[in-house]
């Protein structure tokens, strides 16, 4: 299933939104035209579990923060950028500017920490923002349980169109993550997707969600069936 748009209409303009991807997608075009000098950057700036074991400094808290804008490909990258576009805008219309920001970069720290605990020997870089948009696709999830999803679903050779509950698409893919990530414990220092990152931004932004509703922070924005508002 790929999602395209919500039936949501923000507020206000997500500016900040727009702020990270913008700057997601010109740290990529920079990585892509670095060519001989990647591998050394990569190095510099990805996230490398074993040298948090190693001892956590300064330079590792950089490296995390860093590693947030960068992205192992195109696709990784659009698809990531994809998820942010839909589902951002309305966790930072509920948040406020400010605080979505702060959210969003806690979210990427979270999902660090949370790879660095399943793989803590692992010499492998980690890139890609899917951490902190985890942690966003988590709260939506909480914050706009009755939101729709337009959706592109492939049925045999053709894809269709429907409007899917936003709750069915983020937990079923939440449930992909967990899955694929219990299947990787014991799977030694292998390269791939970072699911416990995921898995644990996620779990992060349902958190704040369920803070963020039970006291009453922000104003939803308003969510539309077929028959009005509901």
């Amino acid at each position: 299933m790929i999602p395209i748009r919500d039936e949501i209409k923000a507020r206000r303009v997500p500016y900040v939104n727009y702020i990270l991807i913008v700057i997601n997608v010109v740290v990529f075009i920079f990585e892509f035209m670095s060519g001989p000098r990647l591998e050394a950057l990569i190095t510099e700036y990805a996230l490398v579990p074993a040298q948090l074991t190693a001892g956590l400094d300064l330079g590792d808290m950089r490296s995390i923060l860093t590693s947030m804008f960068l992205h192992a490909s195109w696709m990784h990258l659009l698809g990531n950028m994809l998820y942010l576009w839909i589902f951002g805008d309305n966790v930072e219309d509920r948040l406020g500017h400010f605080w979505y920001l702060l959210f969003y970069l806690a979210g990427g720290f979270v999902a660090a920490f949370a790879h660095w605990a399943i793989n803590p020997a692992s010499s492998i870089p980690t890139v890609g923002a899917s951490g902190a948009i985890a942690a966003v696709l988590g709260a939506y999830l909480i914050m706009y349980p009755r939101a729709r999803v337009y959706t592109f679903i492939p049925i045999g050779f053709f894809v269709r169109l429907r409007l899917l509950p936003a709750s069915l698409v983020l937990l079923l893919w939440f449930i992909l993550q967990l899955f694929s990530g219990v299947l990787t414990i014991g799977a030694g220092d292998v390269g791939g997707t970072a699911f416990w990152a995921h898995i644990g931004g996620f779990v992060f932004g349902v958190l704040v969600g369920v803070l963020v509703k039970s006291r009453g922070v922000g104003k939803p924005a308003r969510q539309w069936s077929q028959t009005g508002e509901y």
